[in-house]
């Protein structure tokens, strides 16, 4: 009885022993056989019925967790508290995200429907070959105007901002690498100089645009424009979509000359668990119809042509929203410049600020 009883307990002994090893092996291989799946993105960036749409064909549960800046997703990532299976970081930040280790490569064997987007928006410098990021969504920096009190012809270049007759008028939106951008387009130089003496004048440029900035502001840019107490406000094209939507008299150009072309992109951090969820998503996302359906609600640029071509023809055709060719060739994507040029850029930023109040 005595070796029975051993015997016994033996092989509960085995099946306990052999229950850790399979969880500790299902986790080193990230589990990936749960149907679920840690979606990091920004507020009100998909469309609700996608994610339901989604869940229903695949049975994957989708949890969605936002930010509100590039620099907060990337502190939650590094801290590595929760494992996001994908996130949506826009250019610059991806450069970051690679040099700290905190992506994995995708594996595009499993990837349908990469050919679905445009070809133009893929295998750029923050990314070459795409190895890491699949663009999500895409836009411009440029100039609203409100035609109850600016003339089109008055208002289609970044020098135009210098107008006396606009003194007390436009509001800037709060990024040092938006707004000293513009000025450095303005004198021909790149948004990503590392050239102190070119980012210098252009800071000493907006010194001299003071007098016709009414605000520097956040979120607060959307409600002055629509209610009519600005006539004129730089900002990005996704904000400036919803603004038009909800004033007729608001138009947005992005100056021939040049501007930033931003996307934000779909990642896997390097902590994500359910691989077979990440890439039915990945696909999912890729859908022509599926796609089409996100940007009508989202508002911004799709990368996927496929998906543009379903859109209506009023929203694909719009240029304020999809600038020609020549215009997309001149506008430029924000590299990493380091924290030290960053900083110099936040600096020269504030100077401005502070000698305009």
């Amino acid at each position: 009885m005595k070796k029975l009883m051993s015997f016994f307990i033996a092989i509960v002994a085995a099946c306990l022993l052999l229950t850790v090893g399979i969880k500790r092996l299902e986790s080193a291989q990230g589990d990936s056989s749960a149907k679920t799946l840690n979606l990091f993105n920004w507020g009100d960036y998909i469309d609700p019925a996608l994610i339901k749409k989604f869940e229903k064909e695949t049975g994957y549960q989708v949890n969605y967790e936002t930010f509100d800046s590039n620099e907060a997703m990337l502190t939650k990532i590094q801290q590595g508290g929760t494992s996001y299976d994908l996130a949506v970081p826009s250019d610059y930040t991806i450069e970051k995200m690679k040099k700290e280790h905190l992506l994995l490569p995708l594996d595009k064997k499993q990837i349908k429907g990469l050919g679905n987007i445009d070809p133009s928006f893929m295998n750029k410098s923050f990314d070459p070959d795409n190895r890491y990021s699949i663009p999500y969504f895409w836009g411009t920096l440029g100039i609203i105007y409100n035609d109850k009190f600016v003339k089109a012809d008055q208002i289609q270049h970044w020098r135009d901002l210098w107008n006396p007759e606009f003194a007390h008028s436009i509001m800037l939106v709060d990024s040092a690498r938006d707004i000293l951008g513009f000025s450095l387009v303005k004198n021909g130089d790149s948004m990503n100089t590392r050239s102190r003496a070119q980012v210098t004048r252009a800071k000493d440029d907006l010194d001299k645009l003071a007098p016709n900035v009414k605000a520097i502001v956040a979120d607060e840019i959307k409600m002055y424009m629509i209610q009519n107490e600005a006539k004129i406000a730089v900002t990005w094209s996704g904000e400036a979509s919803e603004m038009l939507s909800n004033n007729s008299h608001l138009h947005y150009v992005v100056p021939t000359e040049g501007s930033n072309l931003w996307f934000d992109n779909l990642v896997i951090p390097k902590t994500a668990k359910h691989f077979k969820a990440i890439y039915a998503f990945l696909n999912f996302m890729l859908r022509p119809e599926n796609a089409k359906q996100n940007a009508l609600y989202v508002g911004y640029a799709t990368p996927n042509d496929k998906a543009k071509a379903l859109l209506p023809k009023d929203v694909r055709n719009d240029k304020q929203f999809y600038p020609p060719t020549d215009t997309i060739g001149k506008l430029q994507v924000y590299e990493d410049l380091g924290l030290k040029t960053v900083g110099m850029y936040n600096d020269l930023f504030l100077e401005f600020k502070m000698h305009r109040s």
